[in-house]
């Protein structure tokens, strides 16, 4: 019996007429786009755009056939020749495809973002950058400039000349207080006089002052510092001259096509976008330009010790809306109950 509805199936897809409500729809799937639309190992499909169509056709009661199809150009070509009834896949209403191609109501609206890898050793470069650098070192400077005059009272006030001591027993000695009073602990054996222990309380609140101030341009001096080590693009422009993973077909491939960017970026394809976290820890691109939400949900997806040494760029950029795309022979009545259902969809917090 199985096998006698998957042959009446396929004679209703041979037809190839224009899909009227009773009919079965012919559905493309956009392939390797988490987590809109991707197919599992079992042959299943799932995903933001996928289940946003089951809910829809379960709803208006319309009957359906998956197939699956490798990158966005393939499944808008396949919808435009209608070979394909309906697209499913966050597909971007860009302008170039506007009029070229028929899109049903968008159902959310996104931007493009980068995936980026970390350099492993950029927090030690930057705490480096933070010890060596100018401010601190005339701080610290200071710091000890001050203690050293005030060793040098305590030694003349309390050890100077005592018990007939050589001139290296009066360094030895003066080395101590200046160790003492830079550190600490100790205070209480260095000093007999009232005048000492003043000198002391002094180099007390000197030191918890100079503490406060190293530890404070430390810290604003690291702040400052990129989060990462690499490459840190400022905007889209910024990538020229590197490697740029893409989907075939997308919207991200189609911007590295047009100026300022057009013969200036070396094109990685990247046919799943699941592969982005090896491609780019492995070195076959500098960085993976696509939709913010997908490469955040393919980030977090990746192991722990991958996912520490990724990082997001540019969010947001180039926001636009995102729909299903429709076969130019499909019938207007039934793009007005798919529209119908998306909008419901959006009022019942199904969709962004």
């Amino acid at each position: 019996m199985k096998r006698w509805n998957e042959v009446v199936l396929l004679l209703l897809l041979a037809v190839g007429q224009p899909a009227a409500a009773s009919e079965v729809l012919r559905v493309g799937v956009l392939d390797g786009s988490p987590p809109c639309s991707q197919q599992q190992s079992n042959g299943q499909w799932q995903g933001r755009a996928v289940d946003l169509w089951e809910v829809m056709a379960n709803r208006e009661r319309l009957p359906y056939v998956f197939s699956g199809y490798p990158n966005p150009s393939s499944l808008l070509e396949a919808t435009q020749m209608n070979r394909v009834d309906i697209g499913v896949g966050c597909l971007t209403v860009a302008p170039e495809r506007v009029g070229r191609y028929r899109f049903s109501l968008p159902f959310q609206e996104e931007g493009l973002a980068l995936l980026l890898p970390t350099d492993r050793l950029a927090g030690g470069r930057r705490l480096l950058q933070a010890v060596l650098h100018p401010q601190l070192l005339r701080v610290m400077a200071g710091y000890l400039l001050v203690i050293a005059v005030i060793s040098w009272l305590v030694w003349r006030d309390e050890h100077r000349g005592k018990d007939g001591e050589s001139k290296r027993e009066q360094l030895r000695r003066y080395a101590l207080v200046f160790q003492v009073l830079a550190s600490g602990p100790g205070t209480n054996v260095i000093v007999t006089r009232t005048r000492g222990h003043a000198l002391v309380l002094l180099s007390w609140l000197v030191r918890i002052i100079g503490a406060s101030l190293i530890v404070s341009t430390i810290t604003l001096e690291v702040l400052r510092q990129p989060p990462a080590g690499g490459f840190q693009p400022q905007s889209l422009a910024d990538l020229a001259g590197h490697r740029i993973g893409v989907r075939p077909g997308s919207v991200s491939a189609h911007l590295l096509e047009q100026p300022p960017l057009h013969g200036r970026v070396h094109v990685v394809s990247l046919p799943n976008l699941g592969g982005a976290p090896e491609l780019l820890l492995e070195g076959g691109a500098d960085a993976v330009l696509a939709d913010e939400q997908q490469l955040r949900f393919v980030r977090d997806q990746a192991p722990v010790a991958q996912r520490a040494r990724l990082r997001l760029a540019l969010p947001g950029t180039n926001r636009e809306s995102q729909a299903f795309t429709l076969s130019p022979r499909l019938d207007p009545t039934l793009e007005q109950r798919i529209n119908r259902a998306i909008s419901q969809a959006k009022r019942d917090g199904l969709v962004p």
